[in-house]
């Protein structure tokens, strides 16, 4: 499976942004995740949906602010981020597991190649 992210740029303070990420072959099986990271820190779990009965989960950080949804007509997940902070600017990752509930980045199969999210006060 591969995955490639989309959707990142310029956002203000308090703006949104909606990334995609697009699979390229059917992934029922699956759950779909993002991630980010930030210059020197780690790779962050943000969200992640089981893609056969859209049961989602979320880590602290995302609750509220950032939603997880998919597309299984177009293979495609998507990360609505609301209400953005400077300390959200890193660069984002999705990515695909056959697990669901994992909080951290090891252990998943597939990854995409990442876009940039840059948020300006």
């Amino acid at each position: 499976v591969q995955l490639q992210a989309s959707g990142g740029g310029v956002a203000q303070a308090g703006g949104s942004l909606r990334l995609s990420c697009v699979a390229s072959e059917p992934i029922f099986n699956y759950v779909m995740g993002w991630f980010r990271q930030a210059p020197g820190k780690e790779r962050e779990f943000l969200a992640g949906i089981r893609w056969r009965d859209v049961s989602a989960w979320y880590a602290d950080s995302a609750l509220g602010r950032f939603t997880i949804s998919r597309d299984p007509a177009k293979n495609t997940a998507y990360l609505q981020m609301d209400r953005l902070k400077p300390d959200d600017t890193a660069v984002y990752f999705c990515a695909a597991s056959m697990v669901y509930g994992k909080v951290t980045a090891h252990g998943w199969h597939y990854w995409g190649q990442g876009t940039q999210v840059t948020v300006s006060s």
